[in-house]
């Protein structure tokens, strides 16, 4: 299992929790895990062709996974999965 920290906006659908687990040997298998035990999660990271949204950002174990080998990236147990939205503005 890994752990994967949740993102104020998105803990609606972890029932208020900041981290959850879930499995899965690549980023898109823990997704998939993610939405099977909060439904509803999925479509607010991955946009309808199955790829991370602009807004998201994604990291395994600190590394963001847009510089790995995106939704393939593996995930082992012990693993830190953090959702990350991106903060838009500045002047």
């Amino acid at each position: 299992m890994a752990q994967v920290r949740i993102p104020t906006p998105l803990r609606k659908y972890t029932a208020g929790a900041e981290a959850v687990e879930a499995e899965g040997a690549t980023v898109a298998a823990l997704v998939d895990d993610l939405e099977r035990r909060h439904p509803g999660i999925r479509e607010r990271i991955c946009d309808e062709k199955g790829e991370v949204r602009r807004f998201v950002n994604l990291f395994v174990n600190g590394e963001d996974i847009r510089f790995l080998k995106q939704l393939a990236t593996p995930v082992k147990a012990g693993d830190e999965v953090s959702i990350v939205p991106a903060i838009a503005g500045g002047a």
